[in-house]
Order: C-alpha cells, then structure tokens, then sequence
C-alpha cells in the first residue's frame, strides 16, 4: 500500500509541473505581450491638438469608444507565433469617436490569437477639429508603417490587410483604393514604401457620399471639405490594382443603409475585383464581432475563410473546437446604437 501511494504521490506533483494551470499558473494566454504603441507621425509633426482631452466613452453607445485624439497612433497586437499575415484595423464612430472597446480591440484580439499581427489605429477625428483629410492620411501612414516594421513583427510585407467598420470601412475602402494619392508630404524611409493593402474587409461600412446614400454622420463631418462627396466615395476609386474585398452587413442596419454595401459590391464586381459580400436578415450595426449565437456572428469565420482563400492570415486549424475553429475572446455586451448624432453614429 505505501508502495502505491508513494507513485500517487509522484504521479501528482509530474501533473502539476506539467500543467501550469493546475499548478496555479497563469493561463497560457496570458503570456501573450501587451500591445505596442507605435506613434504614426514624429513628435509635434502636425502644429495642432484635439479640442479637448483624449476621452474614452464609460456608458451606453459611446462606451469603449475613443475621442479627443492629438497623437495619432497604431496599437500593435503580436502573435506568440507570428504566421506572417497582419491587419490594421479601423474602428467607427463616424469620424467623431473611434469604437476601440466594442469592435476595434476585440477583433484584433482574434486575430492575434490566430497567429496573425494586428494593429488598431487611433487616428485623428473632423469632429475634433482637424481636417477631412487627416484619418485618410493616418490611414496611409499606419500601412506604411506596418510594412516598414514587417520584418521586426514576423510579418510578410505582402501580406497585409486593412479592416474597417463602419466609418472605418470607408477610411480602410479609401486607403485601399487611393494608395497613391499624395495626401501628405513624405516624413521619412517608410513613406516610399506603399501604402495598398493586399485584401480588405469591409464591415457594415460607410461606402459613399453621394445621394441617396449620403445620410450619415460620417458624410456630416467629412462636408467642410469642398470635394468631400468625390474624394472620400469608395465606389467612386475602384481600380484594377485594388485588393480583394469582403464585405459583411446586415440587412435591418439604421445607421448605414445596407445600400452602401451593395454598391460597392456592384463597383468593385464590374471591375473585376474579387469581391465577395454577405448580407444578413438581422443584425443592425456596430455590432464588432458579434453576440454568440446571432447571425451576424458569422462573420469573423467567413472573413477568415474568405482571406486564407487568397492565400492571407495562415492556414486553418488542423482541428475545429466547437465554434468552428475561431478562438475569440469573450464578446463584450454590444450597445444598442442610437438613431441620432449624439448615438452610435457610423
């Protein structure tokens, strides 16, 4: 009996080194690093702040969401085992706040842990007083940047997307389809690499400014620039060098009429750029990854499966948990969006 209990005894503390969770360690996420912050611009580049502080939402539609934004950034979200593909992400809130907490963050934790390198961009807003143009140039800057620092991420320069939500859907669609247009003046080494992001997604986005389609907020505080409704309408730049594209939305959406999709769907198509586009019966908008369980959760493993079809974000799991393979975080409790400007917005 001593004899037996004593392999009890040894078998006991070789499972306990052998599992750290049992052991009382940290799970092994947990190891995964925190973000980098990565400034997109040199200190004091552009001669202007904010109005006001930088502030994140702490209620309602706005909660998680980002405003009040001087220094223009990326947060860089590194895979324990990089496979070589990255993302910059684009969060929305029609160009008045950034939904960091409730779309942009949880995606790009997705997707890190799916091995692929993503970068969440605070770009700079309209609403707080810069000009039209400025996300359009964070936008350019953040891809330059990612391909400049590939080689430090583990990551293939060739192999980098943009994904967007909402405004942020027509900040990606932009910098997708205006790569090379001379926005800003060069700063340094990376603004002579491209800023063209090798695929796209598109999720419940803000796609045109033209009519009938121009009833959003994003459109409202994009007007003070003369040329706005031509300069910053995706469907308006479809070129036959153009990534790939996937779209995602969700028929009932108020915010953003499901039209916008449509028509980029339709631009893109009779150009012949690979574009595929996934229309759900219900979902509304900004709904980020979407509520277990809803249609529009879908989406995140159709976006994978659609981008490693063209050869991006690493190959699929040998075997499938339960969820179909996609390791999400949990999902936060998505808001409600309001119907007015002072809600969710686009």
């Amino acid at each position: 009996m001593s004899l037996y209990m004593g392999r009890l005894r040894r078998l006991a503390v070789l499972v306990l080194l052998l599992n750290p969770l049992l052991a009382g360690a940290a799970p092994a996420a947990s190891s995964v690093p925190a973000p980098e912050v990565v400034p997109l611009w040199p200190q004091d580049h552009w001669q202007q702040r904010a109005r006001g502080p930088e502030r994140i939402g702490i209620e309602g539609s706005a909660k998680g969401a980002v405003s009040g934004i001087s220094d223009a950034r990326m947060e860089i979200y590194r895979p324990l085992k990089p496979n070589g593909s990255a993302v910059v992400i684009f969060g929305g809130g029609g160009y008045f706040r950034i939904q960091i907490g409730s779309a942009a963050k949880p995606t790009a934790q997705w997707l890190q842990s799916l091995g692929v390198t993503a970068a969440v961009v605070y770009y700079r807003l309209p609403a707080d007083g810069w000009a039209p143009v400025s996300p359009f140039q964070d936008g350019q800057r953040a891809m330059r940047l990612m391909r400049a620092q590939a080689p430090s991420l583990g990551v293939d320069p060739e192999r980098i997307g943009a994904l967007g939500f909402s405004a942020g859907g027509n900040l990606a669609g932009i910098v997708a389809t205006r790569f090379d247009a001379p926005l800003y003046a060069p700063v340094d080494a990376a603004d002579q690499l491209s800023a063209r992001p090798d695929f796209l997604g598109m999720i419940y986005p803000v796609v045109s400014m033209r009519a009938p389609l121009d009833q959003t907020r994003s459109k409202r505080e994009l007007a003070s620039q003369d040329d706005a409704q031509q300069a910053y309408s995706v469907e308006e730049h479809i070129r036959k060098d153009m990534p790939p594209v996937f779209l995602a939305q969700a028929v009932d959406d108020r915010i953003v009429d499901v039209g916008h999709s449509v028509a980029m769907y339709q631009a893109a198509h009779a150009a012949g750029i690979p574009v595929e586009l996934h229309l759900f019966e219900a979902g509304g908008h900004s709904w980020g990854l979407g509520r277990p369980g809803t249609l529009v959760a879908q989406w995140p493993r159709l976006f994978a499966n659609w981008a490693r079809s063209h050869g991006y974000l690493g190959p699929a799991p040998a075997r499938l948990p339960p969820n179909g393979g996609l390791a999400m975080p949990a999902a936060a409790p998505q808001p409600q969006p309001a119907l007015d400007d002072d809600g969710a917005g686009d």
